[in-house]
């Protein structure tokens, strides 16, 4: 009887042991899982960083992020403007086809947002077991009903317009504009320490589980408004910005980055601390380039163009031990990301991308597929193919044609030169726009 006994405990004893090895293999499988955060940097400069080539402004996080990942040369953001770029990073599609295909304006389009059945890499990466985090700018949607928490993000602190008083926290129209999850919420502080501080406890709370971290900077967008600058911005008003020097501007310029800059450095330092930087993916980017005191140099134009510095952005990606350090010459662009997050982790992706995952040319330096790609904003488009740059500047008409290799630039138009391959570029876009925008709503 006694041995009897002794066979059932230890039988039990097995079965308790088996089951506390399954749930601990369970923790370090969801514990192994790479964590990402996601940075994005608001209309700035293709050469606004130390690492692009700025000789002004200090930038030694983001810098250092270049060092210890790649730095992409090639990497281009969706639109030439904020709300389309950032449509196409949440679904990784061509923002035509959401309807988000301009700016998402606090005057015009209040009543608009990214459709609630469009899958976001938050929806995705909440249905593999994520927690999800954003704190920032959202500017896909107005109403509450469109709020980041019904979007895939479990928690969401930031605005919802194109800019807020960096102070005052009210946007362009005189609307009070920082949600606390789906709520307005009064919070004091400059919007870049705000967003960096909750970033930070984000990464702290959730150090135990994998997540998925969004950081849409307002820096550098405008206003142009540093830590000391005073708020101007009073709810139900709408007032210009004050009216400064173009000295001036830059001055304060340089400040919103640098103060960026810091708050990166502090993400990153709470990850070492934390010891999960190792384990966590990085992205950095912005959502269009430099507008008029940005530095886009050497690129053609700014913001709201279709030439190279209306889209060339800074694209930095570091995963420490897992990408090897370097430069990629390769092109890219923001709608790529969503499927190399997929890829990443194993979780299936929506069937209707446009994006390509990064995950060979990032952890195996594989070279990626020839592919044309493509942008639109208002009356003007433009297409690569290869080095190749199709650009109709106005309603259609005369095609400008550049050969990148030769001429980042833009400087000499070689349609005349080569009439075929002017007209097959440009047949390749009016099909692509007609396909990306048949039976599509446009929204903004």
């Amino acid at each position: 009887m006694k041995k009897y006994k002794n066979k059932i405990m230890a039988r039990v004893f097995y079965v308790i042991l088996l089951v506390s090895l399954i749930g601990c293999a369970e923790v370090n499988s969801e514990r192994s899982k790479p964590n990402f955060v996601i940075i994005m940097a608001d209309d700035l400069g293709y050469a606004d960083l130390g690492c692009y080539g700025s000789e002004t402004i200090k930038t030694p996080n983001i810098d250092r992020l270049a060092k210890e990942g790649i730095r992409f040369t090639d990497f281009h953001s969706n639109g030439t403007v904020c709300s389309p770029t950032r449509a196409a990073l949440l679904t990784g599609k061509y923002q035509q086809r959401t309807g988000i295909s301009g700016v998402v304006t606090a005057k015009s389009h209040r009543d608009v947002g990214l459709d609630l059945n469009e899958t976001t890499f938050a929806d995705m990466l909440k249905e593999a077991g994520y927690t999800t985090g954003m704190f920032g700018k959202w500017h896909v949607g107005y109403p509450e009903k469109y709020n980041p928490v019904y979007q895939g993000f479990d928690e969401y602190i930031g605005y919802v317009s194109g800019n807020v008083d960096y102070h005052a926290h009210i946007d362009q129209e005189g609307y009070e504009d920082w949600w606390h999850q789906n709520e307005l919420q009064k919070e004091e502080g400059y919007s870049t320490d705000l967003i960096t501080e909750h970033a930070v406890n984000f990464i702290k709370k959730h150090r135990e589980e994998p997540f998925l971290l969004y950081i849409p900077h307002e820096s550098p967008h405008g206003p142009f408004q540093g830590r000391n600058t005073p708020a101007f911005r009073k709810i139900g008003e709408v007032i210009p910005d004050k009216k400064r020097t173009s000295e001036e501007t830059k001055v304060l310029l340089k400040e919103m980055i640098e103060v960026m800059d810091e708050g990166i450095g502090k993400v990153l330092q709470t990850l070492e601390e934390l010891n999960l930087d190792e384990n966590t993916f990085i992205v950095f980017c912005s959502d269009n380039g430099g507008a008029r005191y940005g530095n886009n140099f050497p690129l053609r134009a700014g913001k709201a163009s279709v030439y190279e510095g209306g889209h060339r952005v800074a694209g930095i990606f570091r995963w420490k031990g897992k990408i090897q350090p370097g430069e990629s010459a390769e092109t890219a662009m923001t709608m790529d990301i969503l499927p190399t997050l997929a890829e990443l982790t194993g979780v299936e992706a929506p069937l209707d991308l446009d994006g390509t995952s990064l995950k060979s040319l990032l952890l195996q330096n594989k070279s990626m597929k020839d592919r044309d790609l493509y942008w639109e904003f208002g009356n003007r488009m433009a297409m690569r193919r290869g080095q190749w740059k199709l650009v109709l500047a106005e309603d259609n008409k005369n095609p400008e044609l550049y050969d990148l290799e030769a001429d980042i630039s833009e400087k000499n138009d070689l349609s005349d030169e080569f009439p075929e391959k002017t007209a097959a570029m440009k047949s390749s876009l009016l099909e692509w726009f007609d396909e990306v925008t048949k039976n599509v709503e446009r929204k903004s």
